[in-house]
Protein backbone atom coordinates (compact mmCIF):
# COMPACT_ATOMS: atom_id res chain seq x y z
CA UNK A 1 0.00 0.00 0.00
CA UNK A 2 1.07 3.38 -0.72
CA UNK A 3 1.02 6.25 1.25
CA UNK A 4 -2.20 7.75 0.42
CA UNK A 5 -3.18 3.95 0.65
CA UNK A 6 -2.54 2.27 3.71
CA UNK A 7 -4.99 0.23 5.27
CA UNK A 8 -5.91 1.09 8.86
CA UNK A 9 -3.86 -1.30 10.63
CA UNK A 10 -1.02 0.31 8.43
CA UNK A 11 -1.69 3.45 9.33
CA UNK A 12 -1.68 2.87 13.03
CA UNK A 13 1.87 1.60 12.79
CA UNK A 14 2.72 4.49 10.62
CA UNK A 15 1.87 6.97 13.01
CA UNK A 16 3.16 5.07 16.15
CA UNK A 17 6.49 4.92 13.85
CA UNK A 18 6.41 8.93 12.98
CA UNK A 19 6.52 9.19 16.98
CA UNK A 20 9.15 7.24 18.06
CA UNK A 21 11.19 8.31 15.05
CA UNK A 22 10.02 12.17 15.34
CA UNK A 23 13.10 13.35 16.48
CA UNK A 24 15.21 10.80 16.12
CA UNK A 25 15.21 10.32 12.72
CA UNK A 26 18.52 13.68 12.68
CA UNK A 27 20.77 11.32 15.08
CA UNK A 28 19.81 7.63 14.27
CA UNK A 29 22.38 6.76 12.27
CA UNK A 30 24.81 7.96 14.41
CA UNK A 31 23.42 6.67 17.38
CA UNK A 32 22.56 3.42 15.78
CA UNK A 33 26.07 2.28 14.34
CA UNK A 34 27.57 0.99 17.77
CA UNK A 35 24.79 -1.62 18.63
CA UNK A 36 22.45 -2.66 14.95
CA UNK A 37 25.66 -5.20 14.37
CA UNK A 38 25.90 -7.15 10.94
CA UNK A 39 24.51 -4.70 8.68
CA UNK A 40 27.47 -4.36 7.00
CA UNK A 41 28.19 -7.79 6.71
CA UNK A 42 24.39 -8.25 5.20
CA UNK A 43 25.36 -6.25 2.82
CA UNK A 44 29.05 -7.33 1.18
CA UNK A 45 27.31 -10.54 1.08
CA UNK A 46 24.38 -9.56 -0.93
CA UNK A 47 26.29 -9.98 -4.11
CA UNK A 48 23.62 -9.00 -6.88
CA UNK A 49 23.78 -9.31 -10.29
CA UNK A 50 25.30 -6.50 -12.31
CA UNK A 51 22.20 -4.73 -13.47
CA UNK A 52 20.05 -5.94 -10.95
CA UNK A 53 17.20 -5.02 -8.33
CA UNK A 54 17.71 -5.09 -4.70
CA UNK A 55 14.58 -3.93 -1.94
CA UNK A 56 14.76 -3.12 1.38
CA UNK A 57 12.06 -3.92 3.72
CA UNK A 58 12.30 -1.47 6.87
CA UNK A 59 14.65 1.26 5.01
CA UNK A 60 14.28 4.06 7.18
CA UNK A 61 16.59 6.84 6.95
CA UNK A 62 18.23 4.86 3.80
CA UNK A 63 21.77 4.93 5.38
CA UNK A 64 21.60 0.62 4.51
CA UNK A 65 20.48 1.57 0.77
CA UNK A 66 23.07 4.39 0.69
CA UNK A 67 26.15 2.07 1.04
CA UNK A 68 24.96 -0.73 -0.79
CA UNK A 69 24.74 1.42 -3.71
CA UNK A 70 27.64 2.52 -3.41
CA UNK A 71 29.19 -0.58 -3.02
CA UNK A 72 27.31 -1.94 -6.07
CA UNK A 73 27.23 0.67 -8.88
CA UNK A 74 25.29 -0.96 -11.46
CA UNK A 75 22.58 -2.02 -9.42
CA UNK A 76 19.14 -0.72 -8.50
CA UNK A 77 17.85 -0.15 -5.32
CA UNK A 78 14.31 0.23 -3.68
CA UNK A 79 12.89 0.52 0.03
CA UNK A 80 9.81 0.88 1.86
CA UNK A 81 9.15 1.98 5.14
CA UNK A 82 5.73 2.81 7.58
CA UNK A 83 7.61 6.22 8.43
CA UNK A 84 6.79 8.95 6.75
CA UNK A 85 9.29 10.88 8.71
CA UNK A 86 12.02 8.56 8.05
CA UNK A 87 11.23 8.92 4.73
CA UNK A 88 11.68 12.02 4.28
CA UNK A 89 15.10 11.75 5.73
CA UNK A 90 15.75 9.08 3.76
CA UNK A 91 14.81 11.00 0.13
CA UNK A 92 17.30 13.82 1.78
CA UNK A 93 20.35 11.52 2.00
CA UNK A 94 19.72 9.39 -0.98
CA UNK A 95 19.91 13.10 -2.79
CA UNK A 96 22.78 14.23 -1.48
CA UNK A 97 24.48 11.18 -1.87
CA UNK A 98 23.54 11.78 -5.61
CA UNK A 99 22.13 8.58 -6.02
CA UNK A 100 18.15 9.71 -6.72
CA UNK A 101 18.56 8.00 -10.31
CA UNK A 102 18.95 4.24 -8.22
CA UNK A 103 17.81 4.59 -4.98
CA UNK A 104 13.77 4.56 -4.41
CA UNK A 105 11.79 4.27 -1.40
CA UNK A 106 8.14 4.68 -1.05
CA UNK A 107 5.75 4.22 1.89
CA UNK A 108 4.31 0.70 2.67
CA UNK A 109 3.67 -1.75 5.07
CA UNK A 110 6.70 -4.86 4.67
CA UNK A 111 3.94 -7.31 6.15
CA UNK A 112 1.44 -6.48 3.34
CA UNK A 113 2.77 -4.90 -0.09
CA UNK A 114 2.41 -5.45 -3.78
CA UNK A 115 5.63 -3.99 -5.27
CA UNK A 116 4.07 -3.65 -9.05
CA UNK A 117 1.42 -0.61 -7.39
CA UNK A 118 4.53 0.70 -5.09
CA UNK A 119 7.27 0.31 -8.07
CA UNK A 120 6.58 -0.82 -10.68
CA UNK A 121 8.17 -4.11 -10.80
CA UNK A 122 6.64 -7.49 -9.33
CA UNK A 123 10.06 -9.10 -8.15
CA UNK A 124 13.56 -8.33 -6.90
CA UNK A 125 17.31 -10.33 -7.19
CA UNK A 126 17.69 -9.94 -3.79
CA UNK A 127 15.21 -8.60 -0.63
CA UNK A 128 16.85 -7.81 2.79
CA UNK A 129 15.83 -6.82 6.30
CA UNK A 130 17.93 -5.28 8.98
CA UNK A 131 17.10 -4.59 12.28
CA UNK A 132 13.09 -4.35 11.40
CA UNK A 133 11.43 -7.62 12.03
CA UNK A 134 11.94 -6.88 15.89
CA UNK A 135 9.93 -3.99 15.54
CA UNK A 136 6.93 -5.28 12.82
CA UNK A 137 4.38 -7.05 14.66
CA UNK A 138 3.02 -9.55 12.00
CA UNK A 139 6.66 -9.98 11.40
CA UNK A 140 6.37 -13.51 10.04
CA UNK A 141 4.59 -12.04 7.30
CA UNK A 142 6.88 -9.89 6.31
CA UNK A 143 9.46 -12.63 5.75
CA UNK A 144 6.47 -14.47 3.20
CA UNK A 145 6.40 -11.27 1.86
CA UNK A 146 10.14 -10.79 1.23
CA UNK A 147 10.57 -13.80 -0.07
CA UNK A 148 7.37 -13.79 -2.44
CA UNK A 149 8.41 -11.03 -4.46
CA UNK A 150 12.00 -12.43 -5.18
CA UNK A 151 12.70 -13.33 -8.66
CA UNK A 152 14.57 -16.97 -9.70
CA UNK A 153 17.45 -17.95 -7.89
CA UNK A 154 16.63 -14.56 -5.67
CA UNK A 155 17.59 -14.39 -1.79
CA UNK A 156 16.17 -12.91 1.08
CA UNK A 157 18.61 -11.81 3.91
CA UNK A 158 17.95 -10.64 7.00
CA UNK A 159 19.47 -9.53 10.19
CA UNK A 160 18.05 -8.39 13.57
CA UNK A 161 18.53 -8.85 17.54
CA UNK A 162 19.55 -12.24 19.20
CA UNK A 163 18.69 -13.69 22.16
CA UNK A 164 22.55 -12.89 23.62
CA UNK A 165 23.10 -16.41 25.41
CA UNK A 166 26.54 -15.63 25.82
CA UNK A 167 26.18 -12.47 27.58
CA UNK A 168 25.64 -12.11 31.70
CA UNK A 169 21.58 -11.23 32.92
CA UNK A 170 22.68 -8.10 34.61
CA UNK A 171 23.28 -6.68 30.96
CA UNK A 172 20.71 -8.74 29.13
CA UNK A 173 17.93 -7.52 31.42
CA UNK A 174 18.20 -3.69 31.03
CA UNK A 175 19.43 -3.94 27.38
CA UNK A 176 15.57 -5.72 26.44
CA UNK A 177 14.04 -2.75 28.77
CA UNK A 178 15.47 -0.47 26.41
CA UNK A 179 14.68 -1.84 23.10
CA UNK A 180 11.49 -2.08 24.59
CA UNK A 181 11.41 1.20 25.34
CA UNK A 182 11.53 1.70 21.62
CA UNK A 183 8.83 -1.06 20.72
CA UNK A 184 11.36 -3.53 19.76
CA UNK A 185 11.52 -7.23 20.49
CA UNK A 186 14.16 -9.46 19.26
CA UNK A 187 12.40 -12.59 18.02
CA UNK A 188 13.18 -15.48 19.91
CA UNK A 189 12.11 -17.93 17.10
CA UNK A 190 13.73 -16.01 14.63
CA UNK A 191 15.54 -18.90 13.13
CA UNK A 192 13.21 -21.33 13.23
CA UNK A 193 10.62 -19.27 10.92
CA UNK A 194 13.64 -18.52 8.21
CA UNK A 195 14.27 -22.09 8.65
CA UNK A 196 10.61 -23.22 7.95
CA UNK A 197 10.15 -20.83 5.03
CA UNK A 198 12.72 -21.75 3.43
CA UNK A 199 11.43 -25.38 3.10
CA UNK A 200 7.74 -24.06 1.98
CA UNK A 201 9.78 -22.26 -0.61
CA UNK A 202 11.98 -25.15 -1.92
CA UNK A 203 15.07 -23.35 -0.74
CA UNK A 204 18.37 -23.51 1.32
CA UNK A 205 18.25 -21.14 4.70
CA UNK A 206 21.61 -20.79 6.29
CA UNK A 207 21.31 -18.93 9.69
CA UNK A 208 24.28 -18.20 11.99
CA UNK A 209 24.87 -16.27 15.68
CA UNK A 210 26.91 -12.86 15.80
CA UNK A 211 28.76 -11.60 18.36
CA UNK A 212 27.36 -13.99 21.11
CA UNK A 213 23.90 -14.56 20.09
CA UNK A 214 23.74 -10.43 19.89
CA UNK A 215 22.26 -10.91 16.27
CA UNK A 216 20.93 -13.54 14.28
CA UNK A 217 21.96 -13.62 10.73
CA UNK A 218 20.23 -15.44 8.19
CA UNK A 219 19.63 -16.46 3.89
CA UNK A 220 17.17 -17.83 2.55
CA UNK A 221 17.01 -18.73 -0.96
CA UNK A 222 19.16 -20.31 -4.28
CA UNK A 223 18.48 -21.76 -7.00
CA UNK A 224 15.13 -23.52 -6.29
CA UNK A 225 13.87 -20.18 -5.50
CA UNK A 226 10.87 -18.75 -7.39
CA UNK A 227 9.19 -16.23 -5.23
CA UNK A 228 5.87 -18.63 -5.14
CA UNK A 229 5.55 -21.45 -2.16
CA UNK A 230 5.80 -24.81 -3.39
CA UNK A 231 2.40 -26.69 -3.19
Amino acid sequence: MTGQGLEQDSAAGAALMDRIYGWQRHIYDVTRKPYLLGRDRLIADLQPPDGGTVLELGCGTARNLIAAARRYPDVRFFGIDLSSVMLDRARRSIDRAGLGGRVVVAQADASAFDPRIVFGRGTFDRVFISYALSMIPPWQRSVEAGLAVLGEGGELSCVDFGQMQRYPAVLRGPFRAWLAAFHVTPRADLAQVLEAAARGHGARARVETLHGGYAVYGRVGGSAMSGSPNG
